[in-house]
């Protein structure tokens, strides 16, 4: 088995501009796991586990993504994903235009064919920019939550289907195929 998804790339320097406002929002005293660089990315459907021996099909059955025109991206504001009551993921929100739902309908509607689920809630485009092992406190989520970000704006032109593989230390990403976006 294979544990797949597929995502849109984001320019490095906007992953690094994210990565140093954050670091400089929280105690350094604090220990945390930050998103790695490369690992930074928006998802836009977690495909999950499949068989080995679909991969090439899905990745052929993808190749639509190649015929979207490239996405202007606004960054919004920090927020969390609670579990419990508690903030387990810190994200930052995107806007973009309507057609990215269109993309992830048609990924939806595509890889249901490979018995992959739809999924029915609603798309939520953000970046997952740490996962929290213990609640870090109210000033830490106020921090966030209060900061005002700096315009950024980007352009993602491409695409890719990826496998992610679980380790212990966390997980582990290779791009199995890349869609430019025209």
């Amino acid at each position: 088995m294979i544990r797949l998804f597929v995502a849109l790339k984001i320019p490095s320097e906007i992953k690094r501009n994210l990565l140093h406002y954050c670091k400089n929002l929280v105690d350094q005293k604090i220990n945390l796991k930050w998103e790695s660089h490369d690992k930074i990315h928006l998802t836009l459907k977690f495909i999950g586990e499949v068989d080995e021996v679909i991969k090439d099909e899905i990745r052929e059955s993808l190749s639509f993504i190649n015929e979207y025109h490239p996405f202007e991206f606004r960054i919004t504001k920090f927020d969390f994903f609670y579990r419990d009551n508690e903030p387990k993921i810190l994200w930052v929100g995107l806007e973009t235009d309507e057609r990215i739902y269109k993309l992830v309908y048609d990924l939806n509607q595509t890889l249901s064919r490979f018995s992959v689920p739809v999924e029915n809630r609603k798309f939520k485009p953000h970046l997952t920019l740490l996962r929290l092992k213990r609640n870090p406190g109210i000033e830490f989520v106020k921090n966030f939550r209060e900061f005002s970000l700096n315009k950024m704006n980007f352009i993602s032109n491409e695409a890719a289907l990826i496998k992610s593989e679980l380790i212990k230390s966390g997980a582990v990403y290779t791009e199995i195929q890349k869609y430019n976006l025209k």
